[in-house]
């Protein structure tokens, strides 16, 4: 199907897409506010390598609204018709740059989480639920983490921490469930 919109018309109708403080970012700015009273949750941070949505430093949490359109999500992407190959190689490199992301921030030990946009629309937003549990673990994961380092050394007969499961950097750590962008816990 053409466009029906002149070349002008389009650029400048793609000019007012909003690249923060969409309705989507919004929505999960105040149920994070609300679900993590007392912590800091930054908005659009710069500092963060990928610049996440939204970044709980004393979790050490990045989470991040991919767009449907623009980051391809599984449920709602339609391809334009027009310029095809300019938009199967964009939509490519974002998802690319969200892999690398993930791997960059995990190897800074931060927790990455990814929430489509979709999953926050309706009162209450669809995904809320699954959002709020993802939460939840990061903070036990975080309380664990801080409530170890403050612990003495384990007595000898205990096994060494990297052979325990569940703790954060162990391969048992992370749930297990499909690779790829339906999983979305961080990965693309």
């Amino acid at each position: 199907m053409a466009d029906c919109f002149l070349k002008e018309q389009r650029s400048e109708y793609m000019s007012r897409i909003r690249s923060t403080n969409t309705r989507a970012e919004v929505v999960l700015d105040e149920l994070l506010r609300a679900w993590l009273a007392g912590f800091t949750v930054e908005r659009c941070v710069g500092h963060v390598p990928g610049k996440p949505d939204f970044f709980v430093p004393e979790l050490n949490l990045a989470v991040f609204v991919d767009g449907c359109f623009f980051h391809g999500c599984p449920l709602h992407y339609r391809a334009p018709d027009d310029n095809a190959e300019y938009w199967r190689a964009k939509l490519e490199r974002n998802r690319n740059r969200d892999r690398e992301v993930n791997r960059r921030l995990r190897a800074q030990g931060v927790r990455v989480i990814r929430i489509w946009e979709h999953e926050l629309r309706g009162k209450p937003p669809v995904g809320s639920q699954r959002l709020r549990s993802r939460i939840a673990r990061a903070r036990r994961l975080a309380l664990h983490a801080t409530t170890k380092a403050r612990t003495p050394a384990a007595p000898a007969h205990e096994e060494p921490a990297a052979e325990r499961t569940g703790l954060p950097g162990t391969p048992s750590s992370e749930p297990p469930g499909p690779a790829g962008r339906g999983a979305r816990q961080g990965g693309p």
